[in-house]
């Protein structure tokens, strides 16, 4: 029956979470990455345009803000 299973408390790891325990190194190459994306959006948005674009901006910004985030949660553990 469902939520009667035995292993439902195992931890999960997303597939980025053990490429980068496997590799620390590509964590800091994926957050420089990040960091310049995160730039250009910026530049983008400061430069304005209509809104349909900046909307859809402002959301792949917060996508790459989160995706930091995550990371750098999981260079921490």
């Amino acid at each position: 029956m469902y939520g009667l299973e035995k292993n439902s408390n195992e931890k999960f790891d997303f597939d980025l979470e053990i490429d980068i325990k496997k590799n620390p190194e590509k964590a800091t190459q994926i957050l420089k990455q990040i960091e310049k994306n995160i730039q250009s959006i910026k530049e983008n948005l400061r430069k304005g345009s209509n809104a349909k674009e900046l909307d859809k901006l402002g959301v792949l910004l917060q996508g790459y803000k989160s995706l930091e985030k995550v990371l750098t949660k999981v260079q921490k553990q």
